[in-house]
């Protein structure tokens, strides 16, 4: 199902630290199945802000069986979104709002033991909590193990909330707080969660357990040391998902090499709900997205960094390449999924479907 916007009502802002607020959305009875959702997955929020259309993706903290629709937003430092969100929005403003979308997902096994373990750094708590909630709830056989790193206590993104999971199921879940600017009593838990650290939280906390599944949301080094460490203590890299927290306010893009490959003069045509926007595009020219986009196709996009997976869509013919992805899986790549905010043709007939 195609992506689409609709207005929504806010039904609550909360303020959950000095610099992060989350917001509750009103979802009418017509378009509850359209906002259905998966734990791990995000909103996109949209706004004109001084004359600009801003796009921001925010993972939901909720879990689907709250029957609630609430995103976390953390002050960004120069940030439009996140200052306009924590300065101003209030309950009964209006925002756009997309339909749920995002890869990193999780699903409950109710009849299954399984041991699930959560990392999370700052505000990629925010799907984390989700998934959190529901295994949980939905997976009595199941426990959780929680590794939540902060600079100190009181950032700690919905500390209450999670402290309270704790006490609802002791016997289930293990929750262990890292902070890089404060003294919890032991080295273990002082710093960053890095590859040395990951290391020392296996060997004290995993070692005797093998996780079945390992989510992980935080920054891309945190990401990607974590994952390291992982698979050489021996976890099965399929069972490692993850994600970045970070949005168009606060991603630092990594230089995108210069294309040298051969020159390519491409007929593309993009399908979006039935219809057909056809295009002449360069291997070495903008994006799939950006050339549509002026071509008058409304496509659906958030981040146009390659970290959301918004503006996905199909190959039905031809070849492209992407720039940077972030957000696609292996397996979709492979079944012909590209990130049109980062797509180029590769073939002179490129056919790209929305649909699919």
């Amino acid at each position: 199902m195609t992506p689409k916007f609709h207005s929504l009502v806010i039904k609550d802002v909360r303020e959950e630290t000095e610099d992060c607020v989350s917001i509750a959305f009103e979802v009418p009875a017509e378009l509850r199945e359209a906002y259905q959702y998966v734990s791990g997955q995000y909103l996109t929020l949209r706004t004109d802000i001084d004359g600009e259309d801003i796009r921001r993706s925010y993972s939901l903290c909720s879990a689907p069986h709250e029957d609630e629709w609430r995103v976390a937003v953390k002050q960004v430092e120069g940030g439009k979104f996140s200052t306009f969100a924590n300065a101003s929005l209030k309950a009964g403003d209006r925002l756009d709002v997309m339909t749920p979308m995002g890869n990193f997902n999780f699903e409950p096994a109710a009849s299954k033991k399984r041991s699930i373990v959560l990392f999370a750094a700052g505000s990629g708590v925010t799907p984390i909590l989700s998934i959190a909630k529901t295994a949980l709830t939905h997976g009595p056989k199941s426990d959780v193990t929680i590794f939540y790193g902060n600079k100190t206590i009181a950032s700690i993104i919905f500390r209450e909330e999670v402290e309270g999971l704790k006490n609802e199921y002791m016997d289930r879940l293990r929750l262990v707080h890292i902070l890089s600017r404060e003294n919890l009593g032991t080295p273990l838990f002082k710093g960053r969660i890095d590859l040395e650290k990951t290391n020392k939280l296996f060997k004290v906390y995993l070692e005797s357990d093998t996780p079945d599944e390992v989510y992980i949301c935080g920054p891309e080094q945190m990401i990607l040391d974590v994952k390291e460490s992982l698979i050489a203590n021996g976890i099965d890299p399929k069972t490692v998902h993850f994600e970045l927290f970070t949005t168009a306010d606060s991603i630092e893009h990594k230089p995108i090499e210069k294309y040298e490959g051969p020159h390519i003069e491409s007929n593309v045509s993009v399908i979006l709900d039935g219809d057909r926007f056809d295009l002449h595009l360069e291997s070495d020219g903008e994006s799939l997205l950006d050339a549509a986009t002026k071509a008058g196709a409304d496509l659906p996009f958030a981040c146009k960094g390659g970290v959301c997976c918004t503006c996905k869509a199909k190959i039905i013919e031809g070849k492209a390449r992407m720039d940077v992805n972030y957000s696609l899986e292996p397996d979709e790549v492979a079944a012909g999924y590209i990130l049109t905010c980062q797509a180029h043709p590769m073939s002179d007939k490129l056919v790209v479907s929305f649909d699919d």
